[in-house]
């Protein structure tokens, strides 16, 4: 499959070159360091996939994404970028975007993320779940500002505390789950508790259920 890759870093595109060359199905045809000359080398070599930062002089990664879209419907678009930010994901995906990675973790996941959107598949190499993503692509901005960036502050063993929490487990239960001590578990349930502002686990749940993690109608609330 032909790549393309737009970043403004040339030794971060030669490394990443150097990690799609260990797969022989895919090869890079083409390369750009800005949004611009992504945006004219995107419709004249026309890949199969783009790899793309966010933060670029002139147009931005998203914004060509956007550009990018009706141009080239077949191509698949998967963010590099240093940014974890619950803003730039929801927005990226929100572009047209399949896939987001964090450029620390590139050289660990690129490969995966690529064969995972090759399938037709969302990849997503952060702490946030595929169900959180889809949720807030049909949700309001405001609605993505206001649910999203609070859970974004959460540390990854918060968000799985919270997780099972809002499943009904108790703190014993979580904590044989976790391998860790019920006291952590409760901790931990304080810390995510005061960070979301949520007084109850009636609040819990139905934070959780809106942001896609949990099924509320299992919930007799």
């Amino acid at each position: 499959m032909d790549i393309m890759i737009v970043d403004d870093h040339p030794l971060f595109r030669e490394g990443l070159k150097a990690i799609i060359s260990r797969d022989d199905r895919y090869k890079v045809v083409a390369e750009a360091g800005n949004g611009g000359e992504g945006l004219r080398l995107g419709r004249k070599h026309l890949p199969d996939i783009m790899l793309v930062d966010i933060s670029m002089p002139g147009k931005n990664g998203i914004q060509m994404i956007r550009e990018l879209k009706e141009a080239l419907p077949r191509t698949r678009f998967v963010i590099i970028s240093m940014h974890s930010e619950a803003d730039y994901i929801v927005e990226a995906f929100r572009s047209g975007a399949v896939g987001y990675l964090i450029k620390e973790s590139a050289a660990e996941n690129l490969l995966k993320g690529l064969e995972t959107v090759v399938r037709g598949d969302l990849f997503l190499d952060n702490a946030l779940s595929q169900e959180v993503v889809f949720k807030l692509m049909q949700s309001k901005p405001d609605s993505v500002r206001d649910d999203l960036e609070p859970y974004a502050t959460l540390t990854a063993r918060e968000q799985e505390v919270m997780r099972h929490l809002a499943e009904g487990l108790t703190a014993k239960d979580v904590a044989a789950k976790l391998f860790i001590s019920p006291k952590t578990v409760e901790n931990h349930r304080t810390n995510l508790m005061k960070k979301l502002g949520l007084q109850s686990t009636v609040e819990l749940i139905r934070y959780a259920a809106r942001l896609g993690l949990i099924d509320l109608e299992t919930w007799a609330i």
